[in-house]
């Protein structure tokens, strides 16, 4: 197993992931997961449980899906959650961004790190673990929190959710927005839910990973109207999260989290030569 680093200043806080006890979910038959999947995001799933994948769900899943899953505790926070961010061509008009971590979060389930409506909408594919740092700009102005949560499922669940928050629109909602991960003592200190600004959400499908970010104001001040990035990224748009770049924010660095994922995934996931 590998370690998280160590601190890199007395205020981001970097912990080594810790194993979980193996659960050993009951097999769930493949028609009993798609009707949860289609129905409605209040009642589609039973309260407070989770669907978790068996001996049959990893069996079809693609090569490497079960050693994807693992990434959280054997991978090291710095491959994960680079300390520095490049984000050439990631701004406003094509502007370049840099952007640093200011806090790295103890790796956590997801009852208290997401809102109960996201945390209903997810519960399709389980929470295993979640993983979350927050990064700041260059010229300290904004913050955003990146989150990569761990699932429990198999493929075809992963792709039924997918498919569910493209159909329905899940990821533009702001109700479904992902929470924020201030810290005490850095920029992101006020970074709260009131501050939150743009976001964006991704599940993927090539691994069992939700991605997802969201960035505000550094100086902590609330935002009333909210936009997901998709719109706050559009050429024209003129709302506040638009005009400050944030939606630009949320989408860069929720970007090459995700793209280093993969990168780290690809020896894993790929089939034996």
């Amino acid at each position: 197993m590998q370690h998280w680093g160590a601190p890199e200043a007395p205020a981001e806080t970097t912990t080594r992931l810790r194993p979980v006890r193996t659960r050993r979910p009951a097999r769930v038959a493949a028609a009993a997961a798609c009707l949860v999947l289609g129905v409605g995001l209040i009642g589609g799933a039973v309260t407070g449980s989770w669907l978790t994948g068996g001996a049959d769900a990893e069996a079809a899943a693609p090569t490497g899906y079960a050693e994807a899953r693992r990434l959280w505790h054997s991978t090291p926070v710095d491959k994960l959650f680079p300390p520095t961010l490049k984000g050439d061509g990631a701004g406003p008009g094509g502007a370049d961004r840099v952007w640093t971590r200011v806090a790295v979060a103890p790796d956590s389930g997801c009852a208290k790190a997401l809102d109960p409506l996201l945390l209903k909408a997810l519960e399709p594919v389980g929470c295993l673990r979640l993983l979350r740092a927050t990064y700041t700009d260059a010229t300290t102005s904004s913050v955003t929190t990146v989150g990569l949560l761990f699932t429990e499922a198999d493929a075809p669940a992963m792709n039924a959710l997918r498919a569910r928050f493209s159909t329905e629109g899940l990821a533009d909602r702001t109700d479904l927005m992902p929470r924020t991960y201030p810290a005490e003592g850095t920029v992101a200190a006020g970074f709260g839910d009131r501050q939150r600004a743009s976001w964006t959400v991704r599940v993927l499908t090539d691994v069992p990973v939700v991605v997802y970010a969201v960035s505000g104001f550094a100086d902590g001040r609330a935002v009333a109207d909210p936009q997901p990035a998709g719109r706050a990224t559009v050429a024209g748009a003129t709302n506040a999260p638009a005009q400050a770049g944030l939606g630009h924010e949320a989408k860069g660095i929720a970007d090459r989290v995700e793209r280093g994922l993969r990168k780290t995934a690809q020896p894993a996931t790929e089939p034996p030569r």
